[in-house]
């Protein structure tokens, strides 16, 4: 019999699995399989929010696979050891994977590529992770990476697009014999839920919400997705960011609404960085513009980052936005550049203990996104704007995205009862109004930790200098 391992990585879906249907039309069996890599679990990126995401999206694929008759195979260890252990076991000639573009992914396809080869193994790896089968294939005219993001829309635009894949309707049963371990619970992997109310991970899951987003809240999407409480946003990225639903996919079901088109702009983003990062393994850890590294002169000031982490910072737009974070494990987009520029711009902390924290607490911690925004909102990525343009007002901000103050109030309860003139600022409240609304500053909710124009004089500066 010809066996097959399908090597499952962020691709925990059944629809639209180009490594799947290729491992289905060239064998007899194919094994779906999910290896435990300490290195993602407890590596620079160990996340105790985004691997409970995960374990439940393998659950719930695992039940898909049963459904058609398969089953899940879990491992315990480095892929490059186990695959061909397994693979071995089972006479397998072929692995087939979906291709990825980190520095971790990229040396974790090397390693595994050489010991399969040892071993006589064949590893093939597959488009499915994003609307562009190849992000970084898309290149100027000269044959270089796009560095500014509205050239590579146009030409992503244009790239080629391949049909999405219908879900198998059966699939091969797993050979006899072989050992299936139990996804394993959160703690039994040494770690920890540090937020209180995420969204269930898995493909029922995405496809719940992809629903509920393309039939309702699509077409507003372009006038509705920065407005902080209005729900405008997909609520879709955990779920692209491990594949439990396909990019490609999602952007074939959108209709040609202005607001569906602005969401098709977002999936761009994504592609955007990934490409980015595969290009530059080096952003993964240092600016990509050479004049920044190591000429920031960053604060680390652990009071006022602690104060940023808990959402307690005096201003209420940053500190409901870190509250939705702890809460939510997710952030809504306009959010995270708000904090983004507080951290860098008011504070001065290096965005990368910002990015660090995300990676700990977002369920759809994804590294080529999110190190892209926040070398984009530091002023230290690609797509360069002067230093000015990306030093937020928090007060505007909040005027702007959340004029009702919905947002507000809905994650920063000690300000509930403030009157609107004042919600904004809250430091400004008369004390008379202070006892009214049962907020005393400095007391039920924090002054100000950093004044705000006076920061940005100092952002300003700090540049400049660097620069």
């Amino acid at each position: 019999m010809d066996t097959a391992i399908l090597w499952l990585r962020r691709d925990l879906r059944l629809s639209d699995h180009p490594a799947l249907a290729a491992a289905l039309e060239g064998a007899d069996s194919v094994v779906p399989v999910f290896c435990l890599d300490p290195r993602l679990l407890h590596g620079r990126h160990r996340s105790g929010p985004r691997t409970q995401f995960l374990l439940e999206s393998l659950q719930d694929l695992e039940r898909g696979l049963e459904q058609r008759g398969s089953g899940l195979v879990v491992r315990h260890g480095e892929p490059e050891r186990e695959l061909p252990r397994l693979a071995q076991e089972l006479r397998a000639a072929r692995v087939h994977a979906t291709a990825d573009v980190s520095p971790l992914a990229v040396r974790r396809d090397r390693d595994v590529h050489a010991a399969l080869d040892r071993a006589g193994i064949a590893l093939h790896l597959h488009p499915g992770l994003f609307v562009a089968d190849e992000p970084a294939a898309i290149l100027t005219q000269s044959g270089s990476a796009y560095t500014v993001f509205t050239p590579f829309y146009r030409a992503w635009l244009r790239a080629p697009r391949r049909s999405p894949l219908p879900p198998p309707e059966r699939l091969p049963e797993l050979p006899s014999g072989i050992r299936r371990e139990q996804v394993p619970r959160l703690e039994d992997l040494g770690l920890k839920q540090e937020v209180e109310r995420p969204a269930s991970g898995g493909q029922t899951a995405a496809e719940r919400c992809a629903k509920a987003f393309l039939g309702e809240r699509v077409n507003a999407y372009g006038s509705e997705r920065d407005i902080l409480g209005s729900g405008g946003s997909s609520g879709l990225s955990p779920y692209l960011h491990l594949g439990c639903l396909s990019a490609r996919e999602l952007e074939s079901r959108l209709p040609l609404s202005t607001g569906a088109q602005q969401f098709r702009r977002q999936l761009c983003w994504r592609d955007f960085y990934a490409q980015l990062l595969r290009t530059f393994p080096a952003n993964a850890r240092s600016e990509h513009q050479r004049r920044y590294r190591g000429a920031i002169r960053w604060s680390r000031a652990q009071g006022d980052f602690e104060a940023w982490c808990r959402g307690r910072t005096g201003y209420p737009v940053v500190d409901a936005a870190m509250r939705q974070l702890l809460q939510e494990g997710w952030m809504h987009n306009r959010a995270r550049l708000i904090v983004g520029s507080f951290l860098t711009k008011d504070l001065g902390i290096d965005w990368r203990w910002g990015e660090r924290w995300f990676m700990r607490m977002l369920i759809d911690g994804d590294e080529a996104n999110n190190n892209g925004n926040w070398q984009w909102i530091a002023s230290v990525g690609v797509d360069p704007q002067p230093v000015p343009r990306r030093i937020y007002n928090p007060t505007r901000q909040q005027a702007r995205f959340d004029p009702d103050g919905t947002f507000v109030r809905r994650y920063v309860p000690e300000l509930a009862q403030v009157p609107a003139a004042y919600l904004a600022e809250p430091w400004t409240m008369p004390e008379h109004v202070q006892t009214q609304a049962g907020c005393r500053i400095g007391h039920d909710y924090p002054a100000p930790i950093v004044d705000h124009a006076q920061a940005r004089r100092g952002a300003i500066e700090r540049y400049r200098q660097a620069g």
